[in-house]
């Protein structure tokens, strides 16, 4: 298998000094089980946090760092690695195994690693500033659209009884059953002059956030 990383390097407009790391960046462990990207993946997911988090500071200086995690969490996944990369078709250049030399569906999961080894191996070869540059163009559409943060419903339950009634809303387990591989929790939750409202979830924190968000119903109904 054979890729052509000056085609990578006009898609995303950059030219490397040393071609080798970035070909070692696109390099699964499936193809190469000792030369491979996954040390420059584990730097290039630091790097890639470490701009973001410097880019939210500077566009939200006020905001409150529960906000700001959740902007963060919602910008540097998986799921957004894998939307970026697609949008440089980074599928097309990397080496994975493939001895029968068929037309083989790369895992999502592979493609996302790929992008923060990208990062990794642009970040030791031009350096900070280059690499920020390429990060906060990839990801402008995103960071723009972060303004907008969805807020769960426990937090939302939270604001609402401490400003209409200055106190928190009351939870309870009400109980914990099913097998250790497959829980159930039922928990309830209650602000001032509201019954309890029950809800269910395979974690306490879903179970809490779904009794949340039916007492939020309740009180938005009237």
């Amino acid at each position: 298998m054979k890729i052509n990383p000056s085609v990578l390097e006009k898609k995303i407009k950059l030219k490397f000094k040393d071609q080798n790391i970035l070909i070692k960046s696109l390099t699964h462990k499936s193809f190469d089980s000792k030369d491979n990207n996954e040390k420059i993946e584990f730097l290039g997911d630091r790097v890639l946090g470490l701009i973001i988090a410097k880019k939210l500071l500077e566009i939200y200086p006020k905001e409150k760092e529960g906000i700001l995690d959740k902007k963060f969490a919602s910008l540097v996944n998986k799921k957004k690695c894998l939307e970026i990369a697609k949008k440089i078709d980074l599928e097309k250049y990397i080496l994975v195994s493939n001895p029968k030399n068929k037309k083989i569906k790369i895992e999502d999961k592979v493609i996302a690693d790929c992008l923060e080894a990208l990062i990794g191996a642009l970040y030791l070869d031009q350096g900070f500033n280059v690499t920020e540059k390429f990060i906060l163009n990839q990801w402008s559409e995103h960071i723009l659209a972060s303004v907008v943060t969805q807020i769960d419903a426990k937090t939302k339950l939270q604001e609402y009884s401490l400003k209409i009634f200055k106190k928190l809303p009351t939870y309870k387990l009400i109980s914990n059953t099913g097998p250790r591989h497959k829980p159930l929790f039922k928990v309830a939750v209650k602000i001032k002059n509201t019954k309890f409202f029950t809800g269910n979830g395979s974690s306490k924190k879903d179970a809490e956030q779904n009794a949340a968000n039916l007492c939020l119903e309740s009180v938005i109904k009237k």
